[in-house]
Formats: C-alpha cells, structure tokens, sequence
C-alpha cells in the first residue's frame, strides 16, 4: 500500500470516529432534552422540592449548584493557577520535589469521586467540624478538581512558544511580569477550556457532595443575608443539596409521587447550565483573549 492510500485510509478513520463520538454525544443530550423539557416550566425552576406531594420543583437545588460552583472556583482557581504557573515557568523539571509535586498530581487525579467524598467527610466535616455544608463540599471538590486544573494551566503555559518570553525579557520586564503580563494572556483560551471542564464536573458531581454539602435543601429566607446565619442563601455553613445529588436522591429513595418527570426536568436543566456555562465561558475567555493580547 502507497503512503498516499495508507494516510488517505487514516484520514477516513480518524473521521468516522470523530463522527462516533459526536453523534453518541448528540444523542445522549437529545434524549436527555427530549424527556425533560416538556417538565420544564418557570414553576419547575422556581419553586421548592417536595418529598411526597406532586409538583414539586428545583429552585433551592438550583441555587445551590450555582452558589457551590462559584465558592469552589473561588478557592480552586487560584490554587491550579499558582501551581500551574510554578510547574511551568519556575520550577527544575529534572529535580525530585517536582517529580513528587506530578506524582501527587498524577494520584490525586485517578482517585474515585466517592473516595474524595469520604476523605471529606473524615477531614472537613469531621475533623474540621464544618458539618454537612457548602464549604465541606467546596473543599473537597477542589481537591477534586486541582489535578485536572493544574495540569490544564500547565499545558496552557508550555504550548507558548520560547521567543514570547524571551521577547518580554528582552523588553526589560522581569520573569514575573513576562508570565503575567505576556505569557499568561497568551495562554487564556487553553487556562479557560479547563476552567470550563472543571465546572461542568463541579456542576454535575453528586457522589462527593453526598458526604460533604449533605442530601437536604433547607428552606433558604432571601431577605436573610447575613452570612452566618444558616437560613441566609449566602451562607457557606449550611447544608446544600445540589440538583446532581437531588437527581440521584428522587431516583434512589422514590418517595416522589412524580419523581420521573422531576428527575427528567432536573437533568435537562443540568444539561442546559452546563451548555450554557461552557459557551460563556468561552466567548468571555475569546473576548479577555482579544483585549489582553491586541489578537483580531
């Protein structure tokens, strides 16, 4: 067989798999959206759940899945950032700490959701004494999320070529303002698109939330916003069921009269945020692109 053929045949192969791949994911959303938006209603969003009554509706789970994807980010953000930027810019990669620094990297990534979900239980709500709350779920969901971050921003960095760098030494501007203010907007669609992965896992974890934010949504005062308080919808000190595990809970439990068109409902909302949060995520991170490295 010619190199021409031999390439033209990959080529095709490469093709039809990616074809696979898009049309087993466009039917997973279209049954997921099919089933669910006919539940779908302002009502749905807006309203309480119900433990045995019909009609019940996701609004507290709802919320709670935005406020615990925003105070995870918060915290895991600049973390993988930081260690992003060491791994890549500052750290000898032939000396043994950042061999240990990518080994843990490395384990901490292929450890199960559940297994995180019980080392926060032991550590955050045991040892820590926060309980089942918000910040329980956050911090062991940036464990959770660190490895994938960290080496994303890490990847991000390394894929910008040499000369940039040494064009902003040769510019005068030290090693930290050429990683600042060159090599990290240079890097921000590649540190985004993990931003991005990173919260759709956030957005739709159950089996780590179970043993730290708790499997109960207390009725939130909205007119409450003192942060201590557990009834205020900005405290991180209370408990905090989330749409993911409220998806899992009406499935397992079934004490819900209408818990199939609730479960349907509530995945095709999740599916929708996650949509939605990855196209914003990403038009605003073109857009800081743009701005920050004068690209058209």
């Amino acid at each position: 067989m010619s190199p021409k053929k031999a390439d033209r045949i990959a080529t095709h192969v490469l093709y039809a798999i990616s074809g696979i791949i898009v049309l087993i994911l466009s039917a997973l959303l279209l049954y997921i959206l099919v089933r669910g938006l006919p539940h779908i209603s302002w009502k749905f969003l807006t309203s309480p759940a119900k433990a045995y009554e019909v009609g019940g509706g996701i609004g507290i789970q709802l919320f709670n899945s935005i406020f615990l994807l925003i105070i995870t980010m918060l915290i895991s953000f600049p973390l993988s950032l930081g260690a992003g930027i060491y791994l890549s810019e500052y750290a000898n990669q032939k000396s043994k700490l950042t061999g240990l620094v990518r080994t843990s990297i490395e384990i901490l990534s292929s450890l199960p959701s559940v297994v995180v979900g019980l080392f926060g239980f032991l550590i955050f709500v045991v040892q820590f004494g926060y309980g089942f709350s918000i910040i329980s779920g956050a911090l062991a969901l940036t464990v959770f999320n660190l490895p994938l971050m960290t080496r994303n921003v890490e990847e991000s960095l390394k894929a910008i070529h040499h000369t940039q760098r040494e064009a902003g030494l040769a510019l005068g501007l030290s090693r930290w303002e050429t990683v600042i203010h060159v090599i990290v907007p240079e890097a921000l669609p590649g540190i985004i698109t993990g931003v991005v992965l990173a919260s759709g896992r956030i957005f739709g974890e159950a089996a780590a939330l179970i043993y730290t934010a708790g499997q109960s949504a207390p009725a939130l005062d909205w007119s409450n916003w003192n942060p201590l308080s557990v009834a205020s919808p900005i405290s991180i000190f209370r408990q905090a069921e989330t749409l993911a595990v409220h998806i899992w809970k009406v499935n397992s439990e079934g004490t819900v009269p209408d818990g199939a068109a609730v479960s349907a409902g509530a995945s095709a909302v999740l599916v929708l945020f996650v949509l939605l949060f990855n196209f914003s995520a990403r038009f605003i991170g073109k857009k800081l692109h743009s701005k920050l490295t004068s690209a058209g």
